[in-house]
């Protein structure tokens, strides 16, 4: 079984850094000397369960981003597509260029969550051949508030219960047939999701929740670059 994985890399991640003309994007950003797209694409590439990966990239950083693929002789396994103005964009760039048979599976991963093991990959497309669709997810641990927007700030208008919260992590997996629907069906509708599981709920599709991790980290802030920088150095640790 195929398993393909797509990872949208055009967002321009304004808050880890200012926006400015030549700065670099979020997933350009180096943990311990690497790219942390880098560190990303390592993690999958190394999965003997992935046959492709397909990175979505603005335009201006391709060719940049193929002299890395060089450098860690990667070139032959990663194929790029040029990215959108949002994720949902990215994603269906590089679902456009896919060759894939209906049943096979589709995983969207973020390009700055490096530290993806190979057992939540496992779980996901373990899940994913069972029932179709499935996410990484984390339990909620904190109280959960629902708010009302307020002109001084917000007010509290329930209280959600933490076991019927999850907050969800990637890879994100479908299989081929369904993910080409949903997207076709929210491009049609002129609807933009918050993840791609958000478009196969919209179609009224079940979505499963595999275990992630709390080292799955999405790094999309400064402050995040310091526990990155923590988690590689622990993993580098023990690895010897």
């Amino acid at each position: 079984m195929k398993v393909i994985v797509i990872i949208p890399a055009a967002g321009l991640g304004t808050r880890m850094a200012p926006a400015g003309k030549g700065a670099p994007s979020k997933q350009f950003f180096e943990i311990q000397g690497t790219s942390i797209v880098i560190h990303t694409l390592r993690a999958f590439a190394r999965n003997r369960r992935i046959s492709q990966i397909v990175v979505a990239l603005r335009k201006n950083e391709m060719e940049r981003f193929r002299t890395l693929l060089q450098k860690e002789k990667l070139a032959d396994k990663v194929e790029i597509v040029e990215g959108g103005e949002h994720r949902q964009e990215s994603v269906a760039n590089a679902l456009a260029q896919l060759k894939a048979a209906p049943e096979e599976i589709v995983l969207v991963h973020d390009a700055v969550r490096p530290f993806v093991d190979d057992e939540i990959i496992a779980n996901v497309i373990h899940e994913v051949e069972r029932h179709g669709a499935a996410i990484a997810g984390l339990p909620a641990v904190d109280t959960i508030k629902q708010v009302e927007r307020a002109a001084e700030g917000a007010i509290i208008t329930s209280t959600i219960p933490r076991e019927r919260i999850v907050q969800a992590q990637t890879p994100q997996g479908f299989r081929y047939e369904l993910i080409k629907r949903a997207f076709d069906s929210a491009a049609a509708d002129g609807f933009t999701g918050t993840d791609e599981a958000s478009l196969v709920e919209r179609l009224g599709e079940s979505v499963w929740v595999v275990m992630g991790s709390p080292r799955n980290i999405k790094i999309t802030a400064p402050s995040d670059m310091d526990l990155a920088e923590y988690l590689m150095g622990k993993r580098t640790t023990d690895s010897h």
